[in-house]
């Protein structure tokens, strides 16, 4: 569109360019013209006046001349005449004229020095006027003048007259010829190249049975209707031979898995059943600045996750609605198609009040699971009004997934993450018959610590409502069974992992949560190399080596005890001082929860603290950038890193791992990975630290800058080969295959 408005304002301009230079021709000819004329008729009432002025002057009839010059006042154009003696007296004098003007008494004066006829152009008042005075003579000399004036106002009338028509015709050729070139733009190039993209957009999702052919007759287009019909062949042919070997590979767990082969396994473990993923948190947040409405992808693992397997796979997303524009662009059913530039599932949203948010997102989830999960020595909060909003908010969730599924047989429910505890036992109690699993993606803590929580037996009945419970790791399936044991009544098998009560058996397993691979930018790809200088550029930074360090501004991310291992390092070692930087890019999250005010005050104190212990070698050190950055921003700042810095201090798997990984096709850089997350489970080849101990995280840093190019490639490529094996569609292929084989 703002190509359209350049194209339109620059034959606008083009066209008032050529209007306006024929404008000011024709006005300077009219101008011209009329101010010619004007002196023409002057000089011939001039002359013919003169005749029975002359000789009553020189007879000196004052009286006689006096009532002459009366008759000609303000006659149409004609302003008045006046009479003078050789001293520029006035004579005799029209009363609409001045009595003398300088104008005037000069023009007078001239006539009669020069003996002939003088004029010019002047103002009386508002008026403009020609001046024309003839000298009068006796037989031996010239005694005196009569001057005719002349109304010339009509001039500048006729001039603005033009100017004012040639304006309305420019108004009128410009609306004219835009709206010309905007049906010439719809018509003959934008509808065309519409059903064009329409076209290719329908191929690649496998729908398209129009040929593009059939959509436009453009002749304009037709070279590239052929092009475009081939290419639709040739993606069709390919989706073919896909689904087919995708077919083939569905058992084949050793084999690739893709977008294309979840789909096929989805479609042949389903058989035309819905899934239906329910989560607090949404794939996509509109929000709205300067009246324009935009979106952008939250910082967070389990969207990242998920968010693939919808696109694979289709169906219907129930998520709290967080954005300030979410209500603005939703249907009638608070529904809308995503994603936004390619829609492949529904996004049904759910509204919360303020009072539900504060009290279950922010109290209960954030103050007291939260912390109690992770074991990050912050003390959990819980307050009853707070359990009181968790169980109203779950029973909302409950009421919204029951009415998706209200005509569904045997519908699928895969529910996510600790903020939707109760839901599954909430929909089972209304609808036996639907298949519900449970991802728990954070910890699982020992059976002591979650004994804390008042109302740790409603949680656990809760998710006992599901048919499977999914945990990242082993050890927090352990926990969970173990937990299970110790506060509810219920029957436990050690061998297979279930708990069975009130007749109902639910199967915990371990499902290790991945990512799409491969992600992330293509190989050796130019834009991204010059995206990347470009950023290092405007952050001013020029060392040799980088590090980058991507999480949400959380305290059980580790982000101060990395900054103290970055500053323990640098101090150790100072020939890295002018040659290292290390960037935190770091979300803001629960911005309304107290704790995570503080700590990210305490993390931005931590940054200025570090970078002026060091301001005196002429280095900044910590770059510390807080805001939301998109999957293709941090990508590019994933390629630009040495090191890669994962020190959280509690975590069920972190993706940001996983990603940097995904990330690195060129095979290098290092990831050093705290022990205690899920991910350090599978990525043997990583450095592994303990968090809490600096020191051992700063000989980390200075191992990894100093690793020989053969050794960060041999461990790259192993855990490329860890997550290409095992990434997020294998990942949804087991556990929905664990869930349907249950119900």
């Amino acid at each position: 569109m703002r190509q359209i408005i350049v194209a339109l304002l620059l034959v606008i301009t083009v066209v008032a360019l050529i209007v306006a230079a024929f404008t000011i021709s024709q006005v300077n000819r009219e101008d011209q013209r009329l101010k010619s004329d004007l002196q023409y008729r002057s000089t011939l009432l001039a002359e013919s006046l003169k005749e029975t002025v002359e000789p009553n002057f020189i007879n000196k009839s004052d009286v006689y001349l006096q009532s002459m010059v009366e008759k000609f006042t303000d006659k149409e154009r004609f302003a008045g005449v006046g009479i003078y003696d050789n001293k520029g007296n006035v004579v005799a004098a029209s009363a609409t004229i001045p009595e003398a003007t300088s104008a005037a008494s000069e023009i007078v004066a001239n006539a009669m020095d020069a003996d002939k006829a003088n004029g010019g152009f002047s103002t009386f008042g508002e008026r403009k006027v020609y001046l024309l005075a003839v000298p009068l003579r006796n037989d031996q000399s010239v005694v005196g003048a009569l001057m005719v004036v002349q109304n010339a106002n009509y001039i500048d009338d006729r001039i603005n007259e033009i100017w004012k028509n040639n304006l309305i015709r420019l108004l009128v050729q410009a609306f004219l010829l835009s709206l010309a070139i905007l049906l010439l733009l719809r018509w003959i190039i934008y509808q065309p190249i519409k059903s064009l993209v329409e076209t290719l957009r329908m191929a690649r999702s496998g729908d398209m049975v129009q040929d593009p052919g059939q959509i436009t007759n453009s002749l304009l287009f037709r070279p590239l209707i052929k092009e475009v019909s081939s290419i639709k062949r040739s993606l069709l042919e390919a989706r073919s031979t896909a689904s087919e070997e995708a077919r083939l590979r569905l058992e084949k767990l050793d084999s690739p898995w893709t977008a294309q082969r979840l789909k096929e396994f989805m479609l042949d473990i389903l058989k035309g059943r819905s899934i239906f993923m329910v989560s607090n948190r949404e794939p996509y947040i509109h929000t709205k600045k300067g009246g324009k409405i935009s979106y952008y992808f939250p910082a967070s693992g389990m969207v990242t996750a998920i968010e693939p397997i919808m696109q694979a796979c289709g169906g219907t997303w129930i998520a709290y609605g967080s954005g300030d524009a979410d209500k603005l662009i939703v249907n009638r059913n608070d529904k809308i198609k995503v994603p936004p530039d390619e829609p492949k599932y529904t996004l049904k949203r759910v509204w919360l009040t303020k009072e539900e948010e504060v009290g279950y997102y922010d109290g209960f989830c954030n103050e007291g699971l939260w912390p109690l999960c992770h074991i990050s020595h912050t003390r959990p909060i819980f307050r009853k009004e707070d359990w009181e909003k968790y169980k109203e908010v779950n029973q909302k969730f409950a009421d919204a997934v029951l009415a998706e599924i209200k005509n569904q047989e045997r519908p699928i429910i895969l529910i996510q993450d600790f903020h939707l505890a109760l839901v599954p036992r909430m929909i089972k109690t209304e609808r036996p018959g639907a298949v519900v699993g449970l991802f728990w993606h954070i910890p699982w803590p020992n059976p002591e610590s979650f004994s804390i929580c008042p109302w740790k037996r409603e949680l656990l009945d809760g998710i006992l409502g599901s048919d499977v419970i999914g945990f990242h790791t082993q050890l927090h399936c352990n926990n969970f069974i173990e937990t299970v044991g110790r506060e509810l009544e219920s029957l436990i098998d050690f061998e297979q992992f279930t708990v069975t009560r009130n007749n109902h058996t639910s199967s915990v397993k371990p499902f290790p949560i991945s990512i799409a691979f491969p992600n992330g930018l293509a190989k050796d790809d130019p834009n991204s190399k010059m995206e990347g200088e470009k950023i290092l550029k405007e952050l001013k930074i020029n060392t040799k080596y980088i590090g980058i360090g991507v999480d949400r501004l959380d305290y059980t991310k580790g982000i101060l005890e990395r900054f103290k291992a970055i500053e323990i390092f640098l101090s150790k070692y100072p020939l890295y001082q002018s040659d290292f930087t290390f960037i935190q890019i770091a979300a803001p999250s629960r911005t309304t929860v107290k704790k995570y005010q503080e700590f990210a005050k305490e993390v931005r104190q931590e940054a200025d603290r570090i970078n002026s212990v060091f301001k005196a070698h002429g280095s900044k050190p910590i770059v510390l950038m807080e805001r939301h950055h998109s999957h293709e921003e941090v990508q590019i700042f994933y390629k630009l890193a040495n090191i890669c810095l994962v020190t959280s201090l509690h975590d069920g798997m972190n993706l940001v791992a996983k990603e940097f990984i995904a990330a690195r096709d060129d095979e290098k850089g290092v990831l050093i990975l705290s022990q205690y997350t899920g991910a350090s489970r599978e990525l043997k080849d990583a450095i592994l630290v303990n968090p809490y101990n600096g020191e051992q995280t700063a000989e980390a840093i200075k191992t990894s800058l100093e690793m020989k190019p053969s050794e960060q490639t041999k461990r790259m490529r192993n855990l490329r080969e860890v997550i290409k094996n095992y990434n997020i569609y294998r990942w949804s292929a087991e556990l929905l295959k664990a869930i349907v084989k249950l119900g």
